[in-house]
């Protein structure tokens, strides 16, 4: 097997809404809805803005960096003339994934949130259902649509709307062919119950009997000390995932649905061997008093069989893969955000694999195998297998500009100052996490919450 034998599926990757959805959203919402539907605006200061019930909402920042020059990534675009046309445009993130070889990509909302958070901001309950049906309309229909076998359509849950809500809209979409559902992770930070009672059940046992799958994005809330630079986010964000994977494997949902699957985005995979081995040594030394019970199986049995969790690059968990079991193991690109190793993910992937001795059996379960199966989908029905993989993909974009550009005048020396070093930051209260979980930027510099 040769590098551009690869077939490339990524299950973490992003799309910037364009404009033009707040047209599909307006049509498709109820006559009654269609004057508050949200639209694009070019605020005072010169930035695009969503508006929404008298709110504005940007939707760029680290999450819209690729193709820019690395050295500006934290002077946030402002406009989506600022950005490469490959964050919002389909057609050209099609040719920016053949340009990357990869066949497929599952794309997480940008300023919706990653359960649709943002659709609710009023208590009209009724009209943020419309908007999170329409917007996942607009996803299977519309972005995936576009071109079969390309993406794998992925659902906000609308928690915030309940779990009797949330387990309609799993059903209607999963007759759509979207068995993913992109979940909060930390709902209860934003007043919603946390995975610990019975609350959620209608969704969990929605996700089950439509054997669609619970996705959450980067779990877990992250403490930052005052002065914190920005390096400690991108740093810290797989044990922050741990500590989410923690939280949902003690819960009761691992026992009381036992065919439930759980996706986890953006995690990271050097950390989940010891996790497992972690998780098994608790049980044993624990259980006597605590009363948890799994049954015929250990913890990490009962986990690792039902959860898909995924890397960018990650050569200490490759290399652990076999504590782990690669059956629950996946790639994911993370195009367009800061830490995508677009447009060299082949070679960098590649690497990876030949330094862990990653076997081409295994090689195709983790870079689409595994994806496929875990979100009932397949990609060969509109794509010939011939076709999927790195070097035909690429064959197609040799046209492909893959340059970085600077879209602005260079910033001046005190503009770059002022990044670098950061403004100081007050440590987080409940509120501000209520805040930030509901902000549409997944990676935010130090001053954001300034």
């Amino acid at each position: 097997m040769e590098m551009g034998d690869m077939i490339l599926v990524s299950v973490d990757d992003h799309v910037v809404e364009p404009p033009s959805m707040a047209d599909f959203m307006r049509e498709h919402l109820p006559q009654k809805y269609k004057d508050r539907a949200p639209r694009v605006i070019r605020r005072d200061d010169g930035a695009d803005a969503w508006l929404i019930e008298g709110k504005e909402v940007t939707t760029f920042g680290l999450n819209a960096v690729m193709g820019r020059v690395p050295e500006e990534w934290g002077y946030d675009p402002g406009t989506f003339e600022q950005v490469r046309p490959g964050n919002y445009d389909v057609h050209e993130r099609i040719r920016d994934m053949n340009a990357n070889g990869v066949l497929a990509s599952m794309n997480f909302s940008s300023w919706p949130g990653m359960s649709g958070q943002f659709f609710l901001q009023s208590n009209d309950t009724e009209f943020a259902g419309a908007l999170v049906r329409a917007y996942n309309d607009w996803t299977i229909h519309e972005w995936c649509a576009a071109y079969p076998g390309r993406f794998i359509p992925l659902a906000l849950s609308g928690c915030a709307l309940g779990p009797e809500w949330m387990a309609e809209e799993i059903h209607r979409v999963a007759k759509l062919g979207c068995h993913a559902i992109s979940m909060d992770s930390n709902a209860h930070i934003a007043g919603l119950p946390d995975f610990h009672g019975d609350e959620w059940d209608p969704a969990w046992q929605a996700c089950q009997d439509a054997n669609s799958t619970m996705v959450f994005h980067f779990g877990g809330v992250l403490q930052r000390m005052p002065r914190s630079p920005f390096d400690v986010i991108p740093h810290s964000m797989p044990f922050c995932s741990a500590t989410f994977a923690s939280e949902l494997l003690w819960s009761p949902v691992m026992r009381r649905f036992p065919n439930v699957k759980v996706g986890l985005a953006e995690t990271g995979i050097g950390w989940y061997a010891y996790w497992l081995e972690k998780a098994d040594f608790v049980y044993k030394h624990h259980r006597a008093w605590t009363g948890m019970d799994f049954g015929d199986k250990l913890p990490s049995e009962a986990f690792k069989d039902r959860v898909l969790v995924c890397f960018i690059e990650d050569n200490t968990g490759l290399k652990l893969r076999h504590e782990t079991g690669v059956d629950g193991l996946a790639w994911e690109c993370d195009y367009p955000h800061s830490d995508s190793t677009w447009p060299r993910s082949p070679e960098i992937l590649w690497d990876s694999l030949q330094q862990a001795q990653v076997s081409e059996e295994e090689t195709h379960k983790i870079t689409w195998e595994n994806a496929c199966k875990f979100y009932e989908w397949d990609p060969f029905q509109s794509v010939p297998k011939e076709q999927a993989n790195v070097a035909s993909l690429r064959a197609l974009a040799t046209d492909v500009d893959t340059t970085p550009k600077r879209y602005g005048p260079p910033p001046n020396e005190e503009a770059i100052a002022a990044v670098r070093s950061g403004m100081p930051v007050k440590p987080p209260t409940i509120d501000d996490q209520r805040v930030a979980r509901q902000a549409p930027a997944t990676h935010q510099h130090p001053t954001a919450n300034a």
